[in-house]
């Protein structure tokens, strides 16, 4: 497997630089012996018939043991997580446990996940489900547990107290009496679903791990406190919300240190790129957003070979060469990129693949130069262009869906390339007429891309939005229920372009589906967050094609697509009009 220039620590969820193809075409279903490792089950299997397969789980990367995880299903991996190291652990539970409910949005914890984590555990035993389950961060622990139960001293929910008394009135309020005594507490369920799972592994948590039940049970009473004193201070986070901020805070603090990229600052970055003055005689500043996160990184210090988890000693007696368990990792991993669950090893972006190197062309070159000139400055250009496709992931969408790591690596590579086409003659060397082959070595791919996707935005989104709408102005349809659909997605397209997010109008373009299906679907990919050309621009324009896959897009790399694109939005009202 060849070796990559080793890139700092960063969002390692398997976005990583490689030439991307010239499309996004959906993949094809491959050969049948591919299908049968693809199965989960199968995949699953083979895994776990791995030699030293306690002693291989260890030294996967967290976000390799996720991915088995989401392709195979938590449910069925308990033998995996219960094979995990605390930092690995630590790492995938910050990965699984959170949610955003929409692509590019902020990550909210979730509780119900949280549950099935510790049924899944649970399947493997009650005690090696407490020690799995004290593995894991305190202040997670008990984050999750107040959202599934209010916890109170046994003592203060005895029926022998006043009936006055507030705990004894909200323990007795809360699930019509679901409730359970452990290791002195009374734990009352404010959800019932994994229930049976939490009371069992907090009674062994009692009896085995002393210390850390105490902590988990006292932090979760303190948040099971009922309302505050009335005392002007009423802006205060509840203890929950604080807790759960907090919490969001220091895993946020955790990825950045990794080299992840946060949703916030990726949609600040973009939105900044997007208004990108291309105008001044000098090129701007480098991103403020792009600068603290290459300052925030640090390079990656590999787990200790005895770091492995707690159950090695009984899983095997005798430890096996360090070589022979090398190998048996490189064969899960070999395994899970021929099954589909990771992306194939990146190849040397100066290599290029042979349907991408025409559209690519302009990078592959400044690329190639550059590994020749200034290797050291090659390396630089791979690890912008990981952080580039890392934040594309991280706060942009592609067709209302989260973008794929390739895909996201397959844009970062397009983006650049078309920035570089566009790239403003006055902001180089006076001296030079054209682009210097060195040009890499001197300038970073992140100005270059934010050129690019300044590009997009104006030339593709906000054109095509424009022009839409100027269309729909003096367009008529005999039916009414169409043209009264016409008119409401004219003001709905029209309010978000004047906001600079067009894209925003997407589900009103419903209504041109009905005139024209592929003229519908190549509207939806051009009016995007990141815009796309796909196989409904040719199909429309009369090529016989009246059926597009959803996955039949390419990234605009250069500016023949975009003149492509104005080809078709001027043809769009003879095809509106049938």
């Amino acid at each position: 497997m060849p070796k990559p220039v080793p890139p700092p620590r960063r969002r390692a969820s398997a976005v990583r630089t490689s030439t991307p193809r010239s499309g996004g075409a959906g993949r094809k279903s491959g050969s049948p012996a591919k299908r049968e490792i693809g199965n989960p089950r199968n995949l699953l299997d083979r895994i776990l018939d791995t030699p030293h397969l306690a002693h291989v789980v260890p030294r996967l990367p967290p976000e390799v043991l996720h991915r088995v995880i989401q392709s195979c299903g938590l449910e069925d991996c308990g033998e995996l997580v219960t094979l995990a190291t605390p930092g690995q652990l630590a790492s995938v539970l910050d990965l699984d446990l959170w949610r955003a409910a929409q692509p590019g949005r902020d990550e909210q914890f979730d509780a119900d996940r949280f549950g099935v984590w510790l049924e899944v555990l649970m399947e493997s035993g009650a005690g090696v489900a407490a020690q799995t389950l004290a593995k894991m961060d305190v202040d997670l622990v008990i984050a999750a547990l107040a959202q599934h139960a209010r916890v109170f001293d046994a003592a203060a929910a005895s029926p022998s107290l006043s009936v006055d008394d507030e705990d004894v009135t909200e323990v007795r309020s809360l699930n019509e009496g679901i409730d359970s005594e452990v290791g002195g507490y009374r734990i009352v369920a404010t959800r019932t679903d994994s229930w049976d799972a939490i009371v069992a592994v907090l009674n062994v948590l009692a009896e085995d791990h002393h210390a850390y039940f105490h902590r988990v049970m006292g932090g979760c009473r303190r948040l099971s406190n009922v309302g505050f004193e009335v005392d002007g201070l009423d802006d205060l986070l509840t203890d929950r919300a604080q807790v759960m901020f907090d919490l969001a805070f220091h895993r946020e603090r955790r990825r950045e240190q990794q080299g992840y990229v946060m949703p916030d600052q990726a949609r600040a970055f973009l939105e900044m790129s997007r208004q990108l003055p291309l105008g001044p005689a000098s090129a701007p500043a480098g991103n403020p957003v792009a600068r603290a996160y290459f300052r925030a990184i640090e390079w990656t210090t590999p787990p200790p070979e005895n770091s492995g988890s707690r159950r090695l000693t009984a899983a095997s007696s005798a430890v096996p060469r360090p070589e022979v368990v090398t190998d048996a990792v490189a064969g899960v991993v070999d395994l899970l990129v021929e099954a589909g669950v990771l992306p194939k090893p990146p190849r040397a972006l100066l290599g290029g693949s042979q349907d991408g190197a025409p559209r690519l062309a302009r990078i592959q070159t400044l690329l190639q130069s550059a590994f020749i000139s200034e290797p050291a400055a090659y390396a630089m250009r791979n690890q912008e262009l990981a952080y580039l496709a890392n934040t594309i992931v991280a706060g942009c969408s592609i067709q209302a869906r989260p973008f794929t790591a390739q895909e996201a690596s397959d844009a970062a590579v397009a983006i650049c390339n078309l920035g570089l086409e566009n790239w403003p003659p006055h902001w180089r060397d006076a001296r030079a007429r054209e682009m210097p082959d060195d040009f890499l070595v001197d300038h970073d791919l992140v100005s270059v891309f934010q050129v690019g996707w300044k590009i997009l935005y104006d030339r593709v989104a906000m054109y095509a939005a424009e022009q839409l709408i100027r269309i729909l102005t003096r367009l008529r349809h005999d039916d009414r229920e169409i043209q009264s659909g016409l008119v409401a997605l004219r003001i709905a397209m029209t309010r978000s372009w004047k906001a600079g997010t067009p894209w925003h109008a997407r589900e009103a373009l419903d209504v041109v589906a009905i005139l024209d299906m592929p003229a519908w679907a190549a509207l939806l990919g051009l009016i995007d967050e990141c815009p796309v050309i796909h196989g409904g621009v040719a199909a429309s324009r009369g090529s016989g094609t009246r059926t597009v896959s959803a996955s039949a897009f390419e990234f605009i790399s250069e500016n023949s697509q975009i003149a492509s694109v104005r080809t078709f939005m001027q043809s769009l009202p003879d095809t509106l009009r049938g």
